[in-house]
């Protein structure tokens, strides 16, 4: 295997020269396949109290992002991991999928019903933080194009350039004049949107245990989350259920995914 310091060193460049011109994604992008050899990349911003913003994609495959501004950009975004890093204000660097991922992750709707759609297989995220509540997520994937994850060799090439990525990502994309917003309360944003919209009260905890079920959290990781046993969450599911009139996961997902 060619060392990357070597191997990366002519796109490096390039990429550096182009900042702040219209070529440098595709430097960026060429940077990333010297590196990892991606399927497709994604560049996000997300901030604390507003929507989500794409920058810039690139796949071969068109199935990756046909549903990526109906579905995901619309608000499904507040259920990904790499969102949650955001809130959590997760420290730079990066990050894969697979690490940060909910327990029942590919059992959820969320996952069946759109990010499985996808057809990504493994994902990695730069996250890079631009300023106050505003972070910019400079996603890799491996999708059915290749049907290959990363090996751990292109993690570690990828892992190790993450300061010169943060740098270059900041120097490109400069930090926006945003008035100051506090960090979304998801769960209380749910519970207002049920109730207004929906007529459907629901309490603190039964819009948390709903937000942490469409995620894809078990009722034993819900369970930790909350300090409680999972036979309580399963009480907190059960009124969740009987409050909105439904009897399963993909219900749920289908009331409350408009309301996000």
């Amino acid at each position: 295997m060619r060392e990357p310091a070597e191997s990366v060193a002519p796109q490096l460049a390039k990429a550096i020269a182009s900042l702040g011109r219209s070529g440098f994604e595709a430097a960026l992008w060429q940077l990333f396949q010297a590196l990892a050899r991606p399927d497709n990349m994604l560049v996000l911003a997300y901030s604390d109290g507003g929507p989500a913003l794409e920058l810039f994609r690139r796949a071969g495959n068109a199935q990756v992002f046909a549903r990526l501004q109906s579905t995901y950009m619309a608000g499904a975004f507040r259920l990904s991991p790499f969102y949650g890093l955001h809130l959590q204000r997760a420290e730079e660097g990066l990050y894969r999928l697979r690490d940060i991922a909910p327990d029942a992750f590919q059992r959820s709707r969320f996952y069946v019903e759109y990010f499985g759609q996808t057809t990504i297989i493994d994902e990695l995220a730069f996250t890079v933080w631009l300023g106050a509540g505003l972070s910019l997520n400079l996603f890799l994937g491996r999708d059915g194009q290749s049907g290959r994850v990363f090996s751990a060799g292109e993690i570690a090439a990828c892992r190790r350039i993450v300061p010169v990525i943060a740098e270059l990502a900041r120097a490109h994309w400069p930090v926006p004049k945003l008035a100051a917003q506090p960090v979304e309360d998801t769960p209380a944003k749910l519970a207002a949107a049920a109730e207004r919209s929906l007529g459907i009260a629901l309490s603190p905890r039964q819009a948390q245990v709903a937000l942490l079920i469409l995620k894809g959290h078990s009722t034993l990781s819900i369970g930790l989350h909350l300090g409680v046993s999972p036979q309580t969450v399963k009480v907190f599911r059960k009124q969740l259920y009987g409050r909105c009139r439904i009897s399963s996961q993909a219900e749920l997902f289908a009331l409350m995914l408009p309301l996000l």
